[in-house]
């Protein structure tokens, strides 16, 4: 029989949670205790982003005060978003990875501080797991399973995992969801509308409620492990015949609605293959994960939409393993080839074909010239692994350029010379779709930076993009 292999690096009893709060009021208290922290330097972030460009004296000046507040900041966040688990926390792994988010200058450092969030954030008492899975199965789990590691290996946004073995030896991983967070999470969305409600009026210019609702959809799902099994099944299947890609397979009569069980990968972590693997196995990786991702959105419409840096395990000559499928979205076929259109547009640098796919897909304005340019110009940016013939280099740096080229940008847009006031750019009409094709955009960016890969990723990618959209199998 397998025996769970040890760890040692568990959080320390003082970090373990009792319970994240799940009214909205205590929520609310939380991040308003986080607010006096974080304001100063989201305060100085916004006016880099949006504010009239500085003269070098007042840049300097800024930089320094945002080098000294930014590790307080990132302290400050990991103990009340690791606390709150839910969206805020979500949120917080976005920020621990996502290159170009973080203050400039001090990007490494800040996400060092908010790395722990990507999996090993503060764990719940164990005995409120123990409790999730008896109010589940009606056993408590050492009657459950063969085995039970009582404390949690890794712990996220919505559960923490703990190694077991079941009763026909079997090592899994079992992801257990925290008490009471579909209420926490409920209210945070809820919370999050009254937001967008009190900007209406300049939210309707924007289309944020649609952009809301998506969210709100999307997160909603992820609390119906039940939900995520299936979609687990279904990745597995459809990629099936990928070389290199490993899926767990689930143990349906272990999950529940709040309970999931699936075999345990070994192998090693993101940051720990990023630091200490070869180029050539960086290399053989990268390509995988870059695969995983768009044959099953190119040929199916299915967006893995979570690509943070703890859903990754590395097997070794290119194999990895895909952890999580709880954020998983299904887009619309006729989305989906409006997205090959203009990709292939611009590898045939059929530039009329590319300007009207940007204009009928992505809702971008012609009548607007400025702002016209810089979205089609910074989609074209995102698209260079698609268009670059021959090798091409991830690196931290184009990561980041992702984000800063819009940041430039936007701000040109937002002062336009000989005004005293800012100028709120034209919206565009992207589809809320779209939304967390974005996500991955910039998500799936910075981790193929951290990793380094160099490869033709174009070669790789053009069959799919110039297929068509194939269904699901049966």
């Amino acid at each position: 029989m397998n025996k769970p292999p040890s760890h040692d690096d568990d959080a320390s009893p003082s970090d373990i949670v009792k319970a994240p709060p799940t009214s909205r009021v205590a929520r609310l208290f939380r991040l308003g205790a986080l607010a006096p922290k974080a304001l100063p330097l989201a305060v100085e972030g916004a006016k880099r982003a949006l504010g009239r460009p500085p003269s070098p004296e007042d840049e300097r000046a800024q930089r320094q005060k945002m080098v000294a507040e930014a590790k307080k900041v990132a302290e400050a966040m990991l103990k009340t978003l690791g606390e709150m688990k839910g969206l805020p926390l979500k949120l917080g792994q976005m920020a621990s990875y996502i290159d170009g988010l973080a203050p400039p200058g001090y990007e490494e450092k800040f996400q060092n501080a908010l790395k722990r969030l990507q999996q090993k954030a503060p764990p719940l008492d164990p005995e409120a797991a123990a409790r999730v899975v008896r109010e589940e199965f009606g056993v408590p789990p050492h009657e459950l399973f063969a085995q039970w590691e009582r404390e949690p290996f890794a712990a996220a946004s919505i559960g923490q995992v703990h190694r077991a073995v079941t009763r026909g030896g079997d090592l899994v991983a079992v992801k257990v969801q925290y008490p009471g967070i579909d209420k926490a999470i409920e209210n945070d969305l809820k919370s999050l509308a009254l937001l967008e409600q009190f900007a209406a009026p300049l939210g309707r210019r924007y289309h944020t409620k649609e952009g809301v609702d998506e969210i709100k959809a999307v997160f909603l799902a992820e609390l119906d492990y039940g939900r995520e099994a299936e979609m687990t099944d279904l990745f597995r299947k459809l990629n099936a015949d990928l070389p290199g890609v490993v899926i767990p397979r689930v143990f349906h009569a272990l999950s529940s609605r709040r309970v999931l069980t699936s075999e345990y990968l070994e192998g090693q972590t993101y940051h720990a293959f990023c630091a200490e693997a070869p180029q050539a196995e960086r290399d053989a990786a990268g390509m995988t994960v870059w695969a995983f991702m768009f044959r099953t959105l190119f040929r199916y419409g299915i967006l893995y939409a979570d690509p943070h840096p703890g859903n990754y395990r590395f097997l070794g000559g290119g194999r990895v393993g895909f952890l999580d499928f709880g954020c998983v979205k299904q887009l619309p076929p006729h989305l989906v080839e409006g997205m090959k259109r203009y990709i292939r547009a611009a590898i045939d640098g059929d530039w009329a074909e590319f300007d009207r796919a940007c204009v009928e897909v992505l809702g971008y304005d012609p009548s607007a010239p400025e702002e016209w340019q810089l979205y089609r110009s910074y989609t074209l940016e995102l698209l260079k692994p698609f268009l670059t013939q021959g090798p091409y280099r991830c690196s931290r740096e184009e990561a980041r350029e992702a984000v800063a080229f819009l940041v430039r940008g936007m701000k040109r847009v937002t002062w336009q010379e000989g005004d005293d006031m800012p100028h709120l750019p034209k919206p565009i009409h992207m589809p809320p779709d779209y939304t967390f094709v974005n996500r991955l955009q910039w998500g799936l960016a910075s981790v193929m930076g951290g990793l380094g890969t160099v490869g033709n990723f174009r070669e790789l990618v053009e069959p799919w993009v110039r297929d068509r959209v194939w269904p699901l199998p049966g």
